[in-house]
């Protein structure tokens, strides 16, 4: 056995971070404080050290669980659960044997390949003759396995530093991208569909933190929407430094657009004052841009056109990670970030409360100025704002949102 003394850790490799030059510190600063916050109740004492372009991660904690944690940390292009020994080559090389052992009693292994980098340039052997050294006496102990170095079954990854080395053998995908909070906050528009939660990943993606906000046709629809909502932004907050949900019951002044005679103009008009709104609570929270789930020409609501009538009535920028994206792709990556299951659910959709049998695919401009005119849509927003729900969703169970009031049916026979 090895001389010095063995731990459990998990190595996990840099993205775009790595590419970032001067400001490569502020970027692994954010990347590692975004890591504390997802391994916060873990259940254990926790340490987190920087090798080059490398975190290394370990603690009073096992391994799996650091594994599942640190894979929802946006940064990380690769998760590798490992172990850490002293850096002597008799050390690196027992390890590697006793690896190579434990992997081999739980599945068949017929070929290895050994990978090492030598980061510390006074250590007695550079990462080639590592690589030679360890796979000889590998295959000296083990002379029933054959060395492969283009696919092998079990590849021994061996980073050497000044005091300790780290040998890893097993490489779970990380979600890349830049670390949330990095390039600003910003506010999500979140249905209770699959297209808004996977518009927030991709925006956590490219190093947004996110706040939400949810519109709900309250008191004319039932609460499901709500909590809908609520069940998605937590599920998303796994990925983030916790964000609030904003919830906006928007039920009556839906009717006071139908009233002002908004038509076929309607979901568009709808669609305006969600944005105007959400416009003036990002001023409130400090969001720059606001997210929504759009996808080019998926259904009528979202031309070209009525994209443009919508955005005119942002005073933020209106960003759409989706834009090009179809209808089985979004479902396919809400299946893997986690909120298909949530977002399959029935609910009362508030943008169907009021909807004409067919909506307009070109937005007529006069025409929505004057129906928002009618409203008074300045008085409209505050109004709304007067009575925003916050939440912030994690592990506890929503606050109730306010009953609802009136039938659905009523609202549409104009009562």
């Amino acid at each position: 056995m090895a001389t010095g003394s063995y731990g459990p850790c998990v190595l996990l490799k840099h993205g775009e971070v790595f590419l970032k030059g001067r400001n490569r510190d502020r970027f692994v600063d954010r990347l590692h404080d975004n890591l504390r916050v997802a391994l916060r109740g873990v259940g254990g004492s926790t340490w987190i050290k920087s090798v080059g372009s490398i975190t290394v991660l370990g603690g009073e904690v096992p391994v799996d669980a650091l594994v599942e944690r640190a894979r929802r940390v946006v940064g990380f292009t690769s998760v590798e659960p490992g172990i850490r020994v002293p850096s002597t080559v008799e050390d690196v090389t027992q390890a590697g044997l006793d690896v190579l052992l434990d992997s081999a009693e739980h599945r068949p292994v017929r070929t290895f390949a050994v990978r090492a980098r030598r980061r510390d340039k006074q250590f007695p052997l550079t990462s080639h003759a590592m690589e030679v050294h360890v796979g000889a006496r590998l295959k000296g102990a083990l002379p029933h396995l054959a060395v492969d170095l283009g696919s092998p079954e079990v590849l021994l990854s061996i980073q050497v530093d000044r005091k300790e080395s780290y040998l890893t053998w097993t490489r779970l995908p990380g979600l890349t991208g830049l670390p949330v909070g990095s390039s600003g906050r910003a506010l999500v528009l979140l249905s209770g569909g699959y297209d808004s939660p996977v518009a927030a990943h991709r925006a956590m993606r490219r190093g947004l933190a996110c706040d939400f906000v949810h519109f709900n046709g309250a008191p004319y629809t039932n609460p499901s929407s709500v909590y809908k909502a609520y069940a998605l932004a937590r599920e998303l907050n796994r990925y983030q430094p916790p964000g609030h949900l904003h919830v906006i019951a928007l039920g009556k002044a839906q009717k006071q657009l139908a009233v002002a005679g908004a038509g076929r103009l309607q979901v568009v008009a709808q669609r305006r004052l969600m944005v105007r709104t959400a416009s003036a609570l990002a001023a409130r929270t400090g969001a720059e841009a606001l997210v929504t789930g759009d996808s080019l020409g998926q259904v009528a609501s979202q031309t070209l056109a009525n994209m443009t009538a919508v955005d005119e009535a942002a005073s933020l920028p209106v960003l759409r990670p989706l834009l090009g994206w179809d209808k089985q792709e979004i479902i396919d990556e809400a299946h893997t970030i986690g909120t298909a299951d949530v977002s399959v659910l029935p609910d009362e959709d508030c943008c169907q409360l009021l909807a004409p049998p067919r909506v307009s695919t070109r937005a007529n401009l006069p025409r929505l100025r004057a129906v928002e005119k009618r409203i008074d849509v300045d008085d409209v927003i505050e109004t709304l704002l007067d009575h925003v729900q916050v939440m912030l969703p994690g592990d506890d169970v929503p606050p109730a949102p306010a009953p609802v009031c009136r039938a659905q049916k009523e609202v549409m026979s104009g009562a």
